[in-house]
């Protein structure tokens, strides 16, 4: 009986562990962005800086549209810090998030 009822028990343990994990919920959102000067300094800067956030996979940032698409990990990273983040690149001092939609 003790054979058997330690793998169970473990097994057990293994699924309550496993099963208590935030399970990933990736979204998209489409900023607006003010401040942009060029494409090679400001666009890759902001998607360099929101690319390295814990929970953002896909950063992309074009200084001719005015607008960055980020896809994230909502269950890591909320919307309103990615948007935090681009304001306050450089002291707060150059960009500034005017519009936000989510993305399908």
């Amino acid at each position: 009986m003790k054979k058997i009822f330690k793998p169970l028990l473990f097994i057990s343990f293994l699924f309550l562990v496993f099963s208590c994990e935030k399970k990933e919920e990736i979204k998209k959102i489409e900023v607006s962005i003010e401040g942009m000067t060029c494409e090679i300094g400001c666009a890759k800067l902001i998607e360099s800086k929101v690319s390295k956030l814990e929970g953002v996979t896909v950063s992309d940032v074009s200084f001719e549209k005015k607008i960055g698409v980020f896809t994230f990990d909502a269950s890591k990273i909320s919307s309103e810090e990615i948007i935090k983040n681009i304001n306050g690149i450089a002291g707060g001092e150059l960009y500034k998030v005017t519009e936000t939609k989510m993305v399908n």
